[in-house]
């Protein structure tokens, strides 16, 4: 009998899949505003890595992978830090006292912990606070009609008599506690999918129970606990919700998504522009199911649109490794921003509009970024360039030009970029898998930087004029054949030499030549580049490498004359 029972395996996706899977049909809101709107500004962040993210690990943190992480959202800038559900075990309780006895919680950051809406669970949150300078308590209880009626069998109104007494105990508490500045926070679990009336009587309760002021703050945090909907949808409930809220000034409208449909970032960025001033999330998404809404994804939306994030993901290899240390969590090759792979590009359409992207910055001596296919200069986040363009089989000329020109720091010709393309393709074809900058740069000397080869040798070379005419008279090897001396005569140094040549039997005329500097200075290389024509109208290549430009000129015209030879 196999693993899986065979009713099991029959089994295949509906043909009616609403029949088992009816649409959430949210109210229509037709005096929506928000679509009109832009983001001009970040939100206030409040991390959940340490609780929401924790509870979400097969293998929760310990002590120390908890301290890591406080300390790296700390740096990050994060002003409010979600750092455990102390009521859930002794290692929770434990991480929040350390950070209070030691000392750890800097001026402009409060703690957060979370409760659920039980009086002898909240009881033990507080007294885990005690002596913090700053706290908020995030207490919530189920709202949506599925949790009321199948997990808890409550009614609207003993669901909102659980908010009630459970805000009542917090303020009775935290009033008793007043060396500690508090803020209340309420989560209606799950927002998103509770009748939206029923949604903003309880909140509405639980703001008069709390009686929000400047000195006792409220944040009504808004989950979409379980997507059930497009992020649109979600927008229209958190307006509506921001336009018929009484006392609006005094309360913080938070939004929590969770990514089960994929688009809890769109979801925050909309529920923003409906009215939300806070997000909740974790660090790469990581949370329950398929996680938070990833705040660095968000936050990195947001600085590429020209707005400051007020998080500082300038070592963004750093924060990566370690979520991963902590979570044991990888972070996928292709996650936004962040993955090991999002700003390269092997595609060759790909590498060669990059490629032109840089050298037009290069030529513009702008500060504005635009650069195709990169919409964030890797730069900004701790990446080098190296990586932008990486080279195998789906390469093409652009890729392979980038690679050489940024270890020379030079622009190949484009014939010559079409040349070594095809070589580079060669390559990765008979190797197979990726060419690394090595290999490449290697492939480009073997090709071009030929002079030493035992087909054709310059040993050395006079240059004088008689009268308009240049005079070339060399020494030149070829192949195991002693020295022998050449001469040619032209216009100038470049035809006088391709005569001399011409005198042993290779025959080329010039068709596009060009000389660059290496570096600056009295000491700095010149890099020749010759396109000649050989027998049959083709194209050869030459690339001279010499301090002397006339010396880079004839080695490349050698360059070009070993590539007839080596094709004989």
């Amino acid at each position: 009998m196999g693993v899986f029972p065979t009713d099991i395996l029959r089994c295949a996706m509906l043909k009616t899949p609403a029949v088992k899977y009816p649409p959430f049909l949210p109210p229509t809101y037709p005096d929506r505003t928000w679509p009109d709107r832009r983001l001009e500004r970040a939100p206030r962040w409040c991390s959940t890595d340490l609780r929401d993210g924790n509870q979400a690990l097969v293998e929760p943190m310990d002590l120390a992978r908890k301290n890591r992480l406080y300390d790296l959202l700390v740096r990050l800038g994060f002003k409010e830090i979600e750092v455990a559900f102390p009521a859930a075990s002794a290692v929770e309780q434990a991480f929040v006292r350390s950070l209070i006895d030691d000392n750890r919680i800097p001026a402009d950051v409060t703690l957060q912990v979370m409760t659920p809406a039980r009086p002898p669970l909240i009881a033990t949150t507080i007294a885990a606070l005690a002596g913090a300078p700053r706290a908020i308590v995030h207490l919530y209880n189920a709202t949506a009609p599925l949790f009321r009626r199948v997990v808890f069998g409550l009614d609207q109104t003993q669901t909102v008599a659980l908010a009630v007494e459970g805000t009542r105990l917090i303020r009775e508490l935290t009033e008793a506690r007043p060396e500690t500045r508090w803020t209340y926070q309420y989560s209606p679990e799950t927002f998103c999918f509770t009748e939206w009336e029923f949604a903003l009587e309880i909140c509405e309760r639980v703001r008069e129970t709390w009686g929000p002021t400047a000195e006792r703050p409220l944040i009504l945090n808004l989950p979409t606990t379980v997507e059930v909907a497009m992020p649109n949808a979600f927008a229209d409930q958190i307006e509506w919700f921001h336009r018929h809220l009484s006392s609006r000034e005094h309360v913080t409208l938070s939004v929590h998504p969770h990514n089960d449909r994929g688009t809890a970032v769109a979801t925050a960025e909309q529920a923003l522009l409906a009215g939300a001033e806070r997000i909740e999330g974790c660090l790469f998404g990581n949370g329950e199911r398929t996680g938070n809404v990833d705040l660095l994804t968000l936050a990195l939306n947001l600085y590429t649109q020209g707005i400051d994030p007020g998080l500082d993901f300038s070592a963004l290899d750093e924060v990566k490794e370690v979520l991963e240390w902590c979570t044991g969590l990888p972070v996928p090759a292709r996650h936004p921003y962040a993955g090991a792979l999002v700003y390269t590009a092997f595609s060759g359409s790909h590498q060669d509009a990059i490629r032109k992207g840089f050298a037009a910055r290069e030529a513009r001596g702008e500060a504005r970024w635009e650069i195709p296919y990169l919409p964030l200069d890797p730069a900004d986040v701790g990446r080098s360039y190296e990586a932008v363009i990486r080279v195998n089989s789906q390469s093409g000329k652009g890729g392979a030009a980038w690679v050489v020109e940024r270890a020379l720091g030079v622009s190949l010709p484009k014939g010559l970029q079409a040349d070594f393309g095809r070589r580079v393709q060669a390559l990765a074809d008979a190797q197979g898998g990726e060419l690394d900058a090595e290999a490449v740069c290697a492939l480009f000397a073997r090709a071009y930087f030929v002079e030493d080869s035992p087909a054709l040798r310059l040993i050395d070379h006079h240059l004088s004029r008689d009268g308009e005419t240049c005079v070339f008279r060399g020494t030149v090897s070829r192949g195991q054949e002693p020295p022998y001396a050449v001469e040619g005569r032209g216009n100038g140094s470049l035809s006088s030499a391709l005569a001399a040549l011409a005198s042993v039997g290779v025959c080329l005329s010039v068709r596009a030549f060009s000389e660059q500097s290496l570096e600056r200075g009295a000491e700095a290389r010149a890099i020749a580049f010759l396109e000649a024509e050989a027998a049959g109208g083709r194209s050869v290549f030459g690339v001279g490498l010499d301090t002397d430009t006339t010396l880079a000129a004839l080695r490349a015209v050698v360059s070009a004359a070993n590539a007839v030879l080596g094709d004989a």
